[in-house]
């Protein structure tokens, strides 16, 4: 074990915020189950806490294994790693699993030990670091918009579109966090606004299709449109059913909280272990409980700036830019539903909800930022022993 936390490399600060996350997690999770273990039947809630402990312990080793290799070698592993997630992605839309008529195909089941995993988010962190790659290599290259289709844009939208039917948020997100790296990775803007444009045009020709052939193709779009018209008009469905209790759990929780694991909406909100977990938090630890985790995420937003600014690469700067950014950007998300700011998206709060797919991703892209952090370490050191036997410097003292 000290051999494992002599060996702990990478921005320190960027692990206590991960630990400090995980372990605040225990307390919400082991009392939003209850509702879990009670609907379910076996009335059992250490089980669930059990397996959100396994979940985190296998996240972390996942993060610790990704922060051990050199973050140049992610270059060529994202080139390997994109035919890899589109044919994933693409046994999973096969599967054709629906819930209500609903394109619900959202998981793979790992043969053997029967674990679900959900392939989007495996998607996500793969392309982020494939699109870094690709930006550092044209960076500062006069390159035409026709030469970066085929390597940049085509990857991304056959990606988004195998996720679509099934998530129209998590591709949201992508689609979202791919402009902004690319802004940031000095792509041209005039190239971006055709982008953009021609994503929208994409988006409203599937909503089209969808609609005209519903017994074709089975997907969310009328769930999608139900929820935008339901946010923009408070109309009472299943949906604001749910952000009403998230929002009676806040206003109950107050300044101080109820108390931890004296939540009463966490046996009525649906989801409260995942979705809907910020909500029952304020409700138990109340406005300082928000707080904390504002500025948990606030922290390690600004981390990641901090190591990106200093690493000695762009794709060392762009790499924790594109992986970092979307595990801040979801958090606020699913804060922004709990307070009724953003419609329904089922996105989970980072290292807090339960699942594992989720924790087990974000631990990568954590340990991926800690990989380039710790080569700037690993220089600096170099740099301060060079100094030290430098003999000009040892003249000088002599003289």
């Amino acid at each position: 074990m000290q051999g494992v936390f002599r060996n702990i490399k990478g921005d320190r600060l960027i692990w206590a915020i991960a630990t400090l996350l995980a372990i605040f997690s225990f307390l919400p999770v082991y009392s939003a189950a209850s509702n879990l273990a009670y609907t379910g039947g076996s009335g059992n809630t250490f089980s669930y806490l059990l397996k959100h402990f396994m979940h985190l312990f296998l996240g972390f080793t996942i993060m610790y294994a990704v922060h051990r290799i050199p973050y140049r070698y992610f270059r060529g592993l994202s080139m390997v790693m994109i035919p890899v997630v589109i044919v994933l992605l693409v046994v999973t839309v096969l599967q054709g699993t629906t819930i209500d008529g609903a394109n619900a195909s959202r998981w793979i089941k790992i043969p053997i030990v029967n674990m679900s995993f959900q392939t989007s988010t495996l998607a996500s962190v793969v392309l982020m670091v494939y699109v870094a790659r690709y930006l550092s290599k044209i960076k500062d290259k006069s390159v035409s918009f026709k030469e970066t289709i085929l390597p940049l844009w085509a990857p991304v939208f056959f990606v988004l579109i195998l996720i679509l039917p099934a998530n129209f948020s998590t591709t949201a997100i992508i689609f979202s966090m791919v402009v902004l790296l690319t802004f940031l990775g000095g792509y041209p803007i005039r190239y971006l606004l055709v982008i953009i444009g021609s994503g929208i045009m994409a988006l409203v020709f599937f909503v089209l299709v969808a609609k005209s052939f519903p017994d074709v193709m089975p997907n969310r779009v009328d769930t999608w449109i139900s929820r935008i018209e339901n946010f923009a008009n408070g109309e009472d469905t299943e949906e604001d059913y749910q952000i009403e209790n998230a929002k009676i759990a806040i206003a109950s929780g107050g300044i101080n909280g109820l108390g931890p694991g004296k939540s009463k909406q966490k046996n009525i909100l649906p989801q409260s272990s995942s979705d809907f977990i910020f909500a029952i938090i304020i409700e138990e630890y109340g406005l300082f409980g928000g707080l904390f985790l504002l500025v948990m995420y606030s922290w390690l937003l600004f981390r990641i700036v901090i190591v990106s600014q200093k690493s000695d690469t762009i794709f060392g700067k762009l790499l924790v830019l594109g992986v970092g950014l979307p595990i801040v950007f979801q958090a606020l998300i699913n804060m922004a539903v709990a307070v009724e700011l953003f419609p329904v998206t089922g996105q989970t709060l980072p290292l807090i909800s339960s699942g594992g797919t989720s924790i087990w991703m974000t631990c990568m892209a954590i340990g991926i930022i800690l990989s380039v952090s710790a080569k700037r370490e690993e220089i600096k050191a170099k740099e301060g022993e060079l100094q030290e036997d430098n003999p000009l410097d040892i003249l000088s003292e002599t003289i």
